[in-house]
């Protein structure tokens, strides 16, 4: 099961497959809106569907507003990655602009793989682990 799957549900499996990875900038312009320059503007997809700008950290797969875009772009990344895709025990939120990582992994390899990967995602500003253990 990918990523997606596992925590948000098919309907965002699909959309990833439906949506390629690009630049936010790009794929919120695709979708008609525009993004934030910083962490601020739309609060909710209304206001987005209004013209405010998106912010960074809210913009989806599809490149409209989503409360969890960021999240859900990291999973994505975690999902695109031939060394992280069958990790199954680790879930991704967000807090703002901060990716948080819960649960287990194998290694400290796999953990650094994951930050790395997170810390890479655009609109990502840090990657917070106090919530993982480390099985080895």
């Amino acid at each position: 099961m990918s990523w997606l799957s596992r925590i948000f549900g098919k309907d965002e499996e699909k959309k990833a497959q439906e949506f390629p990875p690009m630049p936010i900038k790009e794929a919120v312009e695709k979708a008609g809106g525009k993004v934030a320059a910083a962490a601020s503007g739309a609060t909710s997809p209304e206001a987005a569907s209004k013209g405010e700008p998106i912010p960074p950290e809210r913009v989806g797969l599809d490149g409209k507003y989503d409360q969890s875009g960021l999240a859900k772009r990291v999973v994505r990344a975690f999902d695109d990655n031939p060394d992280t895709d069958d990790i199954e025990t680790i879930w991704v939120a967000q807090l703002g602009t901060q990716v948080v990582l819960k649960g287990k992994v194998p290694s400290q390899k796999d953990l650094d793989r994951l930050v790395t990967i997170a810390k890479g995602v655009e609109g990502a500003s840090d990657v917070d682990t106090r919530e993982v253990d480390v099985e080895s």
